[in-house]
């Protein structure tokens, strides 16, 4: 029974450490990408401190590495949190491995010296004949012929039992030596985290310097948002139209195709209700066909799973009101997300082009998923045409640079119908 109740405990050990293992092992995964975005972040923002003249993209880095080590420093926190639980369990293990060594160490001298004393044959007949019947003198002769045995197998648990103790301490002792590193590594951070915010301040007393032209690129940063947002509502509401036109264009040609099969068979024509009126709700438009409608119910279904339209970025801005540096309030009606010089934008589910749009000077591409659409601006190029059916991460362009601020950017937005969704809830983690 304590084999069996040891053997449930260690059980029960190795699913917690499986367990641990694979939440560790995202961590670190997460913890160096983030370190490679900040290593890529201090090039650029290198490159840009060399410039005498202070500009809004050095502002919008030093923000990236604030937000990257903020992050970061989460993350290495988790990762503590996580060892701190397995040190603690790894300490409950050596604990019962250590008792159940002593008690096995202490059955295992007790038959030594059980042993000792009955060692001479002479012993073991007495043993045998001061039986009160002959099946008590059976079972002690049994017992004589078995002790052997269990002996061995009494001195194998014991080895057994030593090495998972040596194995769970050389574990104790590697998982402390990684929270000793990981705490070193965030109090790094911290004084980087501490020099990025005083260099922000920095930037930011020099940039209230030059007001008028850095208002003036702010303005055109939501000059541009505000085109682009009209573009795509716009866009969509054609769309809904063409969709509603051609629910009712299907409607009267069932309808006259009904008629000429009655008039052909001689009977009256059924009258039957169109799955499409002018009182239809955008959804319903939207979703009059079978493939719309599956389409939209994929698209639905992956929420929270969509990839992000780029491989690599860093979100500056998310959806709604945000402030900027000069305290101004501002709306998002989506991600502003900036990434690499040239970077590959790609569609985030399966869809069709249904808009390649010019907006001051750059292209924004609009898909429709259904009853659902995603749109990607501020392209310098695109390698999709209007009416192509795309797949999931399949590339539609590259990304242009910001004149306004110098930072390669995308922005995406994701409808349903006209409406402006979250894509937080919808994306999933980069």
């Amino acid at each position: 029974m304590k084999l069996f109740k040891a053997a449930i405990f260690l059980a029960c050990m190795l699913v917690a450490a499986g367990a641990f293992a694979q939440s560790s092992a995202e961590l670190k995964r997460r913890r160096e990408k983030l370190s490679d975005e900040l290593e890529q972040l201090n090039q650029e923002y290198q490159e840009t401190a060399s410039n005498k003249k202070v500009s809004l993209k050095q502002l919008n880095i030093l923000k990236a590495q604030i937000n990257l080590r903020e992050e970061k420093i989460a993350n290495i926190n988790s990762e503590v949190r996580n060892l701190d639980n397995q040190i603690s369990e790894s300490n409950n293990t050596v604990r019962n491995l250590q008792s159940q060594l002593d008690q096995l160490k202490k059955e295992y001298a007790g038959m030594v010296l059980f042993a000792y004393r009955n060692q001479s044959a002479y012993n073991k007949l007495m043993f045998i004949f001061a039986a009160k019947d002959f099946n008590q003198a059976y079972r002690r002769l049994k017992y004589l012929q078995q002790f052997g045995t269990y002996r061995e197998r009494q001195a194998g648990y014991i080895q057994g039992t030593q090495r998972d103790l040596h194995v769970k301490i050389n574990e104790l002792d590697k998982d402390k030596r990684e929270k000793s590193n990981l705490l070193a590594n965030q109090e790094k951070e911290k004084i980087e985290l501490g020099k990025a915010k005083n260099n922000q301040v920095k930037v930011i007393t020099d940039l209230s310097k030059q007001q008028g032209a850095i208002k003036q690129q702010q303005r055109d940063i939501r000059k541009r948002i505000a085109q682009t947002n009209r573009a795509i509502t716009a866009a969509i509401s054609r769309e809904i139209e063409i969709a509603r036109r051609e629910a009712e264009e299907k409607a009267r040609a069932e309808a006259r195709a009904a008629a000429a099969r009655a008039k052909a068979e001689n009977r009256e024509v059924a009258v039957t209700k169109p799955t499409i009126t002018k009182s239809s709700t955008n959804s319903q438009v939207l979703n009059a066909t079978p493939e719309a409608a599956r389409l939209s119910n994929d698209f639905l279904g992956n929420r929270g799973r969509l990839p992000w339209p780029v491989a690599n970025g860093q979100l500056l801005h998310g959806f709604g009101t945000y402030t900027d540096a000069d305290g101004i309030r501002n709306e998002s009606s989506g991600y502003e997300i900036r990434t690499a010089a040239n970077a590959t934008i790609r569609a985030v589910f399966d869809g069709e082009v249904r808009r390649v749009i010019d907006v001051a000077g750059s292209y924004t591409v609009i898909l429709k998923h259904g009853e659902y659409f995603t749109s990607y601006s501020n392209l310098k190029s695109v390698s999709v045409g209007v009416g192509q059916h795309i797949s999931t991460k399949q590339a539609i362009g590259t990304v242009a640079v910001d004149p306004s601020t110098g930072d390669p950017t995308v922005s995406f937005t994701l409808n349903k119908g006209k409406e402006f969704l979250n894509p937080k809830s919808w994306l999933a983690d980069n």
